[in-house]
């Protein structure tokens, strides 16, 4: 068995914890516990797996383990990982880990929340490192079901219009998944649905192609808020509880551009050249019109889900402009964003428990009031505009620079495009921390605000860390992922 399955396997104990847990404290403790050991295990993972780069390992995939889970069919619990997937699975054990202690005051019925959370964060680490495509296909199922209780249950506002808008819209995007799937396994002549070994044949026809990476794109491309299948997402992340909104923003909605690329451009990459100027268009539209939308909401959750739309749209962007430059920028602008949108919310989720209201009109003078919740969100915002030594702008300007290096004119004209989304959103950031930081306090409530406690504190201090500290040192992830991506692009150029 493979070190890789414990990342499911470590979920599920938390499950039988939670159900037997008598009591709060107990709740949280299995929780803390087992988030702690996801998280160490995926440091340890990161390490080793950079540990055998440098020792000259260049297998496609490490810590590989195959075994027949449906014969008549030849499906498979493979997994295996390479640089893209083990950033992606570090990335989901520190928003689990920062998102469980945002969740500690969860009320009410605490277990019951945390039981659904784990579900969800099993089906998140269990498409990660997943190869088979049915068995991808079925973990991204186990992540989406939770959604709509988690939302619908625990959530805020219209809680229940948004749980099922986004259900409904994300069923609908699984629909053309299961389509495209057999579509690839059928034409591919395969004898086994591994990613790997479907790319190696490399035999379906282009024709046939070109019908199915729409359903595969579009179909990941729906979690992944592309242009204009991306009404549920911000409608969701306003009304999901802080911890979910952490992960559903931060490590959710990575499993659409991971998917557009692991198999919609991997397994049908003929149809990926001719008709990526397509969907380039919409990402174009998904970049700009994210930023614009933000700028006109009051609801600091809108304007961070529209915030979120927009550098979404920005990863598939880059991963539609072929360059390994683009698409390494692309990978580490889902490990950015993943850190910096989760930050966002989670200190947004802090700030309405206290306020009781998310509207900038009705908040101001914070800095005074809650000085800790505020530097943070300053340093969000700044990591969200790409401010030089924050994770931002190591992924934009790779991503842009990246793009850049397409001769052609249409590719070009559509990075200029994409990169005055940059003033957008410096306009809507810097407005938002000028009124709700600096400005008069409206009334005399807010003044009664306390600050950050302890374990807010340690969730909010984790993501800053990691925000910088990707900012600052960046090439540890940048060789990683660019080792992983380079063979995958010269599949798809036919290099």
């Amino acid at each position: 068995m493979s070190i890789l399955t414990l990342f499911v396997v470590i979920p599920l104990l938390m499950l039988l914890g939670l159900w037997l847990a008598a009591n709060d404290n107990q709740v949280r403790g299995v929780m803390v516990t087992g988030a702690s050991a996801l998280l160490v295990l995926a440091i340890w993972l990161t390490v080793t797996f950079a540990q055998m780069r440098s020792a000259g390992n260049t297998d496609a995939m490490l810590f590989t383990y195959s075994v027949a889970w449906f014969k008549p069919l030849n499906i498979c619990y493979s997994v295996g990982v390479d640089g893209i997937s083990v950033v992606m699975i570090l990335l989901s054990a520190i928003i689990v880990f920062t998102g469980s202690f945002a969740s500690w005051q969860m009320e009410p019925m605490k277990k019951e929340y945390f039981l659904w959370f784990v579900l969800l964060s099993i089906g998140v680490f269990g498409f990660f490192i997943s190869t088979d495509m049915f068995t991808m296909f079925m973990f991204y199922e186990v992540a989406l079901i939770p959604m709509y209780l988690l939302i619908g249950v625990w959530g805020t506002g219209p809680k229940e219009y948004a749980a099922m808008k986004l259900t409904l819209m994300l069923m609908g995007g699984s629909a053309l998944l299961i389509i495209g799937i057999l579509g690839i396994y059928y034409f591919s002549g395969a004898t086994t649905m591994e990613v790997t070994e479907i790319a190696r044949l490399h035999n379906i026809p282009v024709a046939i192609q070109k019908i199915f990476f729409p359903f595969i794109f579009i179909g990941f491309g729906v979690l992944g808020a592309l242009f204009p299948f991306h009404t549920w997402s911000p409608d969701g992340h306003a009304s999901a509880p802080t911890a979910v909104s952490m992960l559903h923003a931060g490590v959710l909605m990575k499993l659409g551009g991971y998917g557009c690329f692991r198999i919609a451009m991997y397994l049908l990459p003929d149809a990926a050249q001719q008709l990526s100027w397509i969907f380039l268009i919409l990402t174009t539209c998904s970049v700009v019109y994210g930023a614009l939308s933000a700028c006109v909401q009051t609801d600091l959750k809108y304007i961070n889900a529209y915030s979120s739309v927009s550098h979404c749209g920005m990863v598939l962007f880059a991963l539609l402009m072929m360059t390994q430059t683009a698409i390494t920028g692309a990978v580490l602008q889902m490990l950015s964003h993943g850190l910096m949108t989760a930050l966002f919310f989670a200190v947004i989720g802090m700030i309405y428990h206290r306020a009781g209201t998310r509207d900038v009109r009705y908040l101001g003078g914070l800095m005074k009031v809650v000085p800790f919740l505020s530097v943070a969100y300053v340093i969000a915002g700044l990591a969200n505009l790409g401010l030089p030594g924050f994770s931002g702008f190591v992924a934009e300007m790779t991503i842009f620079v990246g793009s850049f290096q397409n001769p052609d004119m249409f590719h070009r004209v559509c990075t200029i495009i994409a990169c005055t989304s940059i003033v957008i959103t410096a306009v809507y950031i810097l407005r938002v921390v000028g009124k709700i930081l600096y400005q008069k306090v409206p009334n005399e409530k807010l003044l009664q605000l306390h600050d950050a406690t302890w374990d807010e504190r340690l969730a909010v201090g984790g993501l800053i860390f990691c925000v910088a500290g990707l900012g600052m040192f960046p090439l540890f992830f940048q060789n990683m992922i660019s080792g992983a991506v380079a063979p995958i692009i010269q599949h798809i150029l036919g290099a």
